[in-house]
């Protein structure tokens, strides 16, 4: 069994430009990666493989069934209630692998977004498709989890596309990866180390041979130059009007000149020159370097004169059955807070009573953890109202931050990793003092994450960040709180 996309194109409707164009890739069975920066088309290109969206050139495999499990860990999987009433030998399995409780379907709006992922997934699987489709499954999931969902994706025997920014999820399943870089795509082979390892050799060797080209184009043009100014003085020496008409040796010298040849030598060297450097500069444009935004993320934000930004008090958190012990707790104007906890012990929770403690609403920027359509067509409303400085000025973040602003002004929609890049960039505008992140690194890939550890890093106020991702928790924060569970509804927090 093997899935092919040949020479497939896709435009959203409405698009300026194509979220694919012309990819061909061979899917055999087994799973292969998707990567790529954020808006590079993943989710379009694997929405085409599964049969989600009808390309609008080229052709896909038909008559292979397929499940998509989506980025979007609110969105309520088809089919839920029947896997919820199915006791078979597979759903029965499939719960057991994702450790999925049999109550969970029934529950849905009570759950986490780490629970909810389980059941998307576990709906994907027991559907038993042709082609499955796993577009960021790991977000929101705690470690535990992210370990049974490589253990239950490792006995899938299909077709699997895989878009992660989980870089062990990739290595343990991957054969191959489908690699987006600069509108090109390139089939590579092994996991993420393989595939990134490879296309960093080639971006140095690319890098190499540019800097070789502009250095040749540059000492050709610099020949040219003077070459030229030789073959204008020649010219000036061939040329008869600026001798005195009585003068008949020297018009005799100068026509010797042109009959032999020999001052026209520097002439057609020029002409030589300038072919030479033609070929030059056409190899010059022909080195092309996927481009990489740099820099750092100063000079938005500041550091509140208040002695707090935030209080919670000590007490409990109810969420209707749930409960959440907390202690009081205090976030300084320069505090850098990392909350961690397993799915479902109450980090949400937590995020929402420390919201309500907020000291001044105007100066604390929220990224929540779920990004729905609504809050993207929100944030480019937005992004649309500003005037040209500030909407210049948030586009220069979404820069900074790993993603290609053009497609923000284009009208394309906005990918869940973008559309996170663009609320940050925005709210970062308005100056706060806190920064309250919730899964932050959700959607993001492996880039835009470490350029987000980078702006954590500088941000000159107050941050409380909510994430399974253990390496950036340690590398920005000096405060820890951890949500730890005492059964199945209720927690407690433990400062460290």
């Amino acid at each position: 069994m093997q899935l092919e996309l040949s020479h497939v194109s896709y435009t959203y409707p409405d698009a300026p430009a194509p979220a694919l164009n012309d990819v061909s890739a061979v899917f055999p069975a087994g799973w292969t990666g998707l990567l790529g920066d954020n808006g590079c088309g993943k989710t379009t290109l694997a929405a085409v493989a599964a049969g989600l969206v009808a390309p609008s050139d080229g052709s896909c495999t038909r008559g292979l069934s397929s499940a998509f499990c989506p980025q979007d860990s609110s969105m309520r999987p088809a089919g839920l209630e029947e896997f919820c009433c199915d006791w078979g030998e597979a759903a029965v399995e499939v719960r057991r692998l994702l450790d999925a409780d049999d109550a969970w379907g029934w529950r849905w709006e009570e759950l986490s977004g780490g629970q909810r992922k389980r059941l998307q997934v576990a709906c994907a699987l027991w559907r038993r498709p042709d082609v499955l489709v796993m577009d960021e499954p790991t977000n929101d999931l705690d470690l535990p989890s992210r370990e049974a969902l490589a253990r239950t994706l490792a006995v899938f025997k299909g077709v699997g596309i895989l878009i992660s920014h989980d870089r062990r999820l990739l290595d343990a399943l991957a054969s191959q990866c489908l690699v987006c870089s600069d509108g090109r795509w390139v089939m590579r082979p092994g996991g993420y180390t393989a595939a990134s390892g490879q296309e960093r050799l080639e971006r140095v060797a690319a890098e190499r041979a540019r800097a070789r080209a502009k250095g040749e184009v540059a000492r050709l043009e610099a020949e040219a130059r003077r070459r030229a100014q030789v073959a204008a003085s020649s010219s000036a020496r061939m040329s008869r009007a600026s001798v005195d008409p009585g003068d008949r040796d020297a018009k005799g010298r100068i026509g010797l000149a042109i009959l032999t040849g020999k001052d026209g030598v520097a002439g057609r060297a020029s002409a030589t020159m300038d072919r030479r450097l033609k070929r030059a500069r056409g190899d010059l444009a022909g080195a092309r370097v996927a481009k990489r935004y740099e820099g750092g993320l100063q000079g938005f934000g500041h550091r509140a004169r208040t002695a707090t930004v935030a209080h919670v008090p000590a007490g409990e958190v109810r969420a209707g059955d749930f409960s959440l012990t907390v202690p009081e707790l205090w976030v300084g104007p320069g505090d850098r807070v990392g909350v961690s906890g397993p799915n479902g012990a109450g980090k949400s929770v937590l995020v929402r009573r420390l919201m309500e403690g907020v000291r001044s609403v105007g100066s604390c920027l929220y990224v929540p953890q779920d990004v729905d359509g609504s809050v993207r067509a929100e944030a480019l409303d937005r992004l649309r109202s500003l005037g040209p400085g500030e909407a210049g000025a948030a586009l220069s973040l979404v820069a900074r931050l790993n993603s290609r602003p053009e497609r923000l002004l284009s009208g394309a929609d906005a990918s869940p990793g973008e559309t996170r890049k663009l609320m940050l960039a925005l709210g970062l505008l308005d100056n706060p003092a806190l920064l309250v992140l919730d899964e932050p690194t959700n959607h993001l890939d492996v880039a835009s994450i470490e350029a987000l550890q980078g702006l954590l890093g500088v941000f000159p106020g107050a941050a409380v960040t909510v994430s399974h991702d253990a390496a950036l928790l340690d590398a920005v924060s000096t405060v820890r709180w951890e949500v730890v569970p005492d059964g199945p509804v209720r927690s407690h927090l433990v400062r460290t």
